[in-house]
This record gives structure tokens, C-alpha cells and sequence, in this order.
């Protein structure tokens, strides 16, 4: 997946969060201030990508998302876990727990969810090899 500018994952928020826009309405949520021409050049840009799909009604042009927001932040989490993890998904989750003041209701929280994980694989793999469709 091609990466984002901050710029472009900006305009991309926007338009996951408003759905199809002109590039006015764009601009005006924008969260700083930008010229008309740095806008249109990011959606050139996301279009040509890929990203983003274009439509023309009259003489206005809509702007919609194509890429989803979740293959994004996944694409953008593995691209985390691999510069500053050396890939580990443990190391990542290690370093924010420490990092974060957890309560211990939080802390029991994730202690939940770790202990049903494999619960939840031995299930699958079950299924798998006694030949049933997922």
C-alpha cells in the first residue's frame, strides 16, 4: 500500500469521517489552514494513488475514500511494529502497557483478553483440521 504524507492521511480522515465532499467542504475542515492549490494537489495526488475515487456532477467534482480506513491503520500498525519492534506484535503491546498508567481494572481487562486468545485458536485449529468450512 502506498504511504501517506501527513497531508494526505489528513484528507483521507476527512473524508472516512464526512463520507463524499467537494474540495471546498474539504478545505474547510481541514484541521490548519490551506490554500486551494496545496488541497487539489493532495487530492490529485490520493487519486492517483488510488486512495480516493472522483466524481463530476455539473461542473463540481466529489471526492470520496476508497481504501479503507482499517487496511490503513493496519498497513500503517505493521509498518510501527516492524521500524521499532523489530516486528515483534508482543514487544509493541509490552511497550505500551508500560508506557500507559493502567488501572487495575484495565490491567485485569487485558489479562481477560490474553487468557481467551488461545482459547479462540485452539478452536480454529480444531475446526480446521476436522475438515469443517470457516
Amino acid at each position: 500500500m502506498a504511504k501517506f504524507t501527513a497531508g494526505e492521511l489528513k484528507v483521507m480522515q476527512l473524508l472516512w469521517e464526512h463520507g463524499e465532499m467537494k474540495p471546498a467542504e474539504i478545505q474547510d475542515l481541514y484541521p490548519e489552514p490551506i490554500k486551494n492549490a496545496a488541497m487539489r494537489s493532495y487530492l490529485t495526488i490520493l487519486v492517483e494513488k488510488g486512495h480516493i475515487t472522483r466524481r463530476q456532477v455539473g461542473k463540481a467534482y466529489f471526492y470520496k475514500a476508497k481504501t479503507l480506513q482499517h487496511r490503513v491503520f493496519h498497513s500503517m500498525l505493521k509498518e510501527l511494529v516492524d521500524t521499532f519492534c523489530g516486528g515483534s506484535k508482543k514487544q509493541l503491546l509490552l511497550s505500551l502497557v508500560k508506557s500507559e498508567k493502567l488501572s487495575e481494572e484495565q490491567l485485569q481487562e487485558l489479562k481477560d483478553i490474553a487468557e481467551q486468545a488461545p482459547a479462540k485458536e485452539t478452536k480454529e485449529s480444531k475446526r480446521k483440521t476436522s475438515g469443517e468450512k470457516e
